[in-house]
């Protein structure tokens, strides 16, 4: 592999375009993956070569993450003059899941479940509501550190895609984090520990969020979006809470606004119910 070319792809992914970390390291994977199916370099790969190489992959999510590569990488030869024919393959069509979430009844209820007469217990607590409070993915979360909550504001630094934002949180998000970090004796700039003291992993986040509530932290962001949107929230706003590049990546959640609008008209037009 002309490891220099993947270099400059490398700088080119991380510095010109700004993807985040685990994107530009996916997507070296990815090429090393491709290029490893066949006997040429990969600049000297056609197109064929490329779909030979896909038709391998059945799950379409799993193709397209290799697509994304592949358009990338070729996108960036081209441009650059080091490869003469610009690779194009159309991503597969995948049908969009509907995003699943919990209530906000059901969450509360969740929470009351947890014993806060301990730290670990007040940071299970405390964690839960701030996931649901901010719509943080699990990664930025984890990377929150104290100075970025000022006055019921938090600063998201280390957001997807090395973007930031800022979110106010519910007070009684901050009431709980408070309680948390005065119970807290382990000196950390980093909010979220374990009992080590150390960083709480992914993992760990996880099976948290799992224990109480029976979902993955990342449905507290799609409850997050779900509660704004039922309360009647611009989908604007709601992207830039999120913070989402695309209004179209947040337009998942338009189904949820159709369908409270369509139970408030059963219950109130003076029409329910005539036949």
């Amino acid at each position: 592999m002309n490891n220099n070319l993947l270099e400059a792809f490398e700088e080119y992914a991380s510095v010109t375009k700004a993807l985040d970390i685990q994107t530009v390291s996916s997507y070296l994977s990815d090429l090393k993956q491709l290029e490893a199916s066949t006997d040429k370099t990969l600049t000297k790969l056609d197109t064929t070569d490329v779909l030979q190489f896909l038709a391998s992959f059945e799950n379409k999510r799993t193709l397209n993450r290799k697509l994304s590569s592949v358009n990338a990488f070729f996108h960036f030869c081209h441009t650059q003059d080091f490869s003469h024919e610009k690779i194009k393959i159309p991503m597969s069509k995948v049908p969009k899941d509907l995003p699943k979430y919990v209530s906000n009844s059901e969450i509360l209820e969740g929470l009351q479940s947890i014993d806060r007469s301990t730290t670990l217990g007040l940071r299970d607590y405390a964690l839960i509501l701030f996931l649901y409070a901010s719509g943080c993915r699990i990664s930025e979360a984890l990377s929150i550190q104290r100075s970025d909550i000022v006055e019921g504001w938090l600063k998201i630094r280390f957001a997807k895609g090395e973007k930031e934002r800022v979110v106010p949180l519910a007070p009684i998000a901050t009431e709980a984090l408070e309680a948390y970090l005065a119970a807290e004796e382990m000196a950390s700039s980093y909010l979220w520990l374990n009992y080590k003291g150390d960083v709480l992993s992914r993992i760990s986040a996880y099976k948290i969020v799992k224990k109480y509530l029976g979902v993955s932290p990342h449905v507290l962001r799609h409850s997050f979006a779900s509660s704004l949107i039922i309360g009647g929230a611009d989908l604007r706003v709601v992207q830039e809470l999120l913070g989402h590049a695309s209004l179209e990546t947040t337009q998942i959640y338009t189904h949820i606004q159709k369908q409270n609008l369509a139970d408030t008209m059963q219950k109130y037009h003076p029409l329910k119910g005539v036949s």
